[in-house]
């Protein structure tokens, strides 16, 4: 089997066990522990609060790693801290504390995880493909975001939220088994990211990253849409379950909308960029992921489920192409050596941003409900398509037309 469909493989599966696992471990917390609006915003603040503690040494620290070895590290360690889970609940002793510290752990591996990916992707596709197969990996995690969950759904009601936590852990061992056939690479750049120049490292990518006109504003949006993702994903379980009133299998299916949004996102993301160029479809796709989101809280009894499906689809379908057209240009544009850096300074700062949102979408719904947290939420969400109209890519076609100078010259000589 080719390289890049073991890659992908590994990918896949570990996918599809965590959009189990995103169902199973809310439910969790919320039908054996009884957790609390903040507790639920805490256990989904803890799933991406590395990305604000490693986002930006990630970068540097994946160039000192052997690519491989890194990732089926990362894949082990996941797998482990999934699986505390049930072995806690069998014997008494689960706690919200718990969860917690499981979601850290797995955060902390997926920073790594993540960056190592978004770097070897370049190293195994051609330059004139690789818009294609960032495609092709949003699709993929499109289709595991629309089966996953309503599988998630069924097995929770069928076999409870705990034991089905046990299908994620076996996904990150399918994961390190395919990845472990991979060839290993060397280390990138050791030089720029070794000794007293790893902190200079840091902030050549972090100057690249934010003086650049059309990646700076590229990470805004990301974190505006970010900080938004994190309050839903705090406040879905939340508003289905205690506010709507859905079964594990209806919340299951209503989950997986996303899916649909992201699938339908993905495989239209290079048509639309063709026909329209990457610079408006970016714009476009930022209004719609608006529309999307102040449509989800929308309605009441059966509608409201309705209401939540539709716009969770659009919303997850504007969001995929912000992704793809933003990540693709990113891997474009960045020079090699600084690859690592800038995606591990944009996921600093945008997924940084989950977190934060979902610490305080808990809160705040625990004084106004999750659904009128969930439209406060979409309001902010106006501030993607603000950033953008603001930008100098309001006045392009294409990402790639804005010549662009070197917008971070630096003293740190990289080689």
């Amino acid at each position: 089997m080719p390289v890049f469909w073991r890659w992908w493989t590994a990918g896949t599966a570990s996918q599809a066990g965590s959009a189990v696992g995103a169902v199973a471990l809310p439910l969790t917390a919320l039908t054996v522990l009884s957790a609390s609006p903040f507790e639920m915003g805490l256990v989904a603040a803890a799933g991406y609060l590395a990305w604000l503690v490693l986002g930006l040494p990630a970068g540097v620290l994946v160039q000192r790693l052997p690519m491989r070895g890194t990732q089926v590290g990362a894949d082990l360690a996941r797998a482990a801290a999934v699986a505390s889970v049930p072995l806690a609940w069998w014997q008494g002793v689960l706690t919200v504390a718990q969860l917690v510290a499981v979601a850290l752990v797995v955060s902390v591996a997926s920073v790594i995880f993540d960056v190592v990916t978004a770097t070897y992707l370049p190293t195994i596709v051609d330059r004139d493909r690789l818009q294609a197969r960032n495609s092709l990996n949003s699709a993929t995690q499109a289709a595991t975001q629309l089966g996953g969950p309503s599988l998630g759904g069924v097995a929770v009601q069928a076999l409870g939220a705990v034991p089905t936590l046990l299908v994620d852990a076996v996904s990150y061992l399918v994961s390190a088994a395919f990845l472990r056939t991979l060839p290993a690479r060397p280390r990138t750049t050791p030089a720029a990211a070794a000794g007293p120049g790893g902190l200079a490292a840091i902030r050549e990518g972090w100057r690249f990253v934010t003086r650049h006109p059309v990646m700076a504003p590229g990470m805004w949006v990301a974190t505006a849409v970010n900080f938004v993702c994190g309050a839903q994903l705090a406040l879905y379980p939340l508003y289905l379950v205690r506010e709507l009133h859905a079964p594990a299998a209806v919340v299951g299916v209503l989950l997986a909308a996303e899916g649909a949004g992201t699938l339908a996102g993905a495989a239209l993301t290079p048509a639309v960029a063709r026909r329209f160029g990457t610079a408006r479809a970016l714009v476009a796709a930022a209004v719609v992921a608006l529309g999307g989101a102040l449509l989800i809280p929308a309605g009441a009894g059966p509608g409201a489920y309705a209401a939540f499906a539709v716009g969770n689809v659009v919303f997850a379908g504007g969001v995929v192409v912000l992704s793809v057209t933003t990540r693709t240009y990113r891997q474009l544009a960045s020079p090699p050596e600084l690859l690592s850096r800038v995606v591990a300074t944009v996921r600093f700062v945008s997924w940084g941003a989950i977190p934060v949102g979902g610490l305080l979408g808990g809160t705040v719904a625990g004084l106004l409900g999750a659904r009128w947290t969930l439209v406060l939420f979409a309001v902010a969400a106006a501030a993607a398509p603000a950033v953008l109209l603001r930008s100098p890519i309001r006045r392009l076609r294409d990402l790639t037309d804005l010549a662009v100078a070197d917008p971070a010259p630096s003293p740190v000589a990289v080689r």
